[in-house]
């Protein structure tokens, strides 16, 4: 049975962080309030949208804050006021500052998606399919001022598979965080959890994705892009050009060619389900595309129409 009487603060923005606050909330724990960013403008006609965490909190009929900067004095006064006993969080988006990881009972834990010290920072679950892991999973680690560096009290191993992607990823780890942090919390909270540092000569970092990482170097390997590709999708979907317009690949296939070399980035075959592409080694085969200022749509689709004049050797990647 939860622990009601222990005031717990929770701090994180999307997607990801909402099945650990619901889960919380289902196991019946005191979740006094929420903690999240600001509504951001989304989409081409920049809408301002709540995040995901707080549409669950309003949902639940909970507190929400939304502090700009949390270090700010007028920020951390009104979540101090709150007097939580503990504070989760799970891809908040920013550090707390000491004064605020010093207030509660029980310290602040964070729900993290790597397996620490692999992949500290915004991008976890990009990262691990981009790098071609065989594995992830979740951390549940105490919180201090460095990035994602605080001891670690639990962990769960999720399998990645050659077919996964960041989506189907991220839709494995968020309930297996879930899960993790409502198993970890009672013992957490009776003193029987003993945390283990982190071993910070094999940390490896995970910055959140910059439009200069989505970006196709046909100079990699076939490996190394269909990784690239299924790490970007659905968000923030990796892309190359043609005739100095972007196109968003969200899908492509690794293929066995012949042993013709060609130029990386150019066209070595038009297949009736897609363009097969050289890369620095191997090929790849774009499945489902989307150009510039048009739909997603498949391959095989473009080629009957606007890529009709895409012939063998045609370059990829001319910006």
């Amino acid at each position: 049975m939860a622990d009601t009487g222990t005031r717990i603060l929770f701090m994180g923005t999307p997607d990801f962080a909402v099945a650990s606050l619901e889960a919380l909330l289902a196991a019946g724990y005191q979740v006094i309030g929420v903690v999240t960013q600001p509504d951001r403008p989304v989409g081409r006609k920049r809408v301002l949208t709540p995040p995901p965490v707080k549409e669950s909190a309003l949902r639940h009929g909970l507190t929400v804050l939304q502090p700009e900067k949390i270090k700010s004095e007028a920020a951390l006064a009104e979540v101090l006021a709150t007097q939580p006993d503990l504070i989760v969080t799970a891809a908040y988006g920013q550090i707390l500052p000491k004064a605020l990881l010093d207030a509660p009972k029980y310290g602040c834990i964070n729900v993290h998606a790597s397996l620490l010290p692999k992949y500290r920072g915004g991008a976890p679950i990009h990262k691990a399919i981009i790098e071609g892991e065989s594995e992830s999973g979740v951390t549940i680690m105490y919180m201090v001022e460095a990035l994602d560096a605080g001891d670690m009290l639990t962990k769960v191993v999720v399998p990645i598979t050659e077919q996964d992607t960041y989506g189907s990823l991220h839709d494995k780890l968020a309930p297996a965080g879930a899960r993790l942090l409502v198993e970890t919390l009672p013992q957490l909270l009776k003193g029987e959890l003993a945390a283990t540092p982190q071993d910070h000569s094999q940390a490896t970092f995970a910055p959140t994705i910059k439009r200069v990482d989505e970006l196709i170097d046909w100079n990699k390997t076939a490996e190394q892009i269909y990784n690239q590709v299924r790490g970007m999708q659905p968000f923030p979907v990796a892309f190359t050009t043609w005739e100095g317009k972007t196109w968003k690949l969200w899908r492509v296939e690794k293929v066995q060619t012949s042993g013709v070399l060609a130029p990386a980035g150019s066209v070595v075959e038009r297949a009736a389900d897609g363009l097969v592409v050289a890369c620095g080694q191997g090929s790849v085969k774009l499945v489902e595309i989307q150009p510039e200022g048009k739909k997603r749509m498949s391959m095989r689709d473009f080629l009957l129409g606007a890529g009709a004049s895409l012939t063998i050797g045609t370059q990829l990647g001319d910006s």
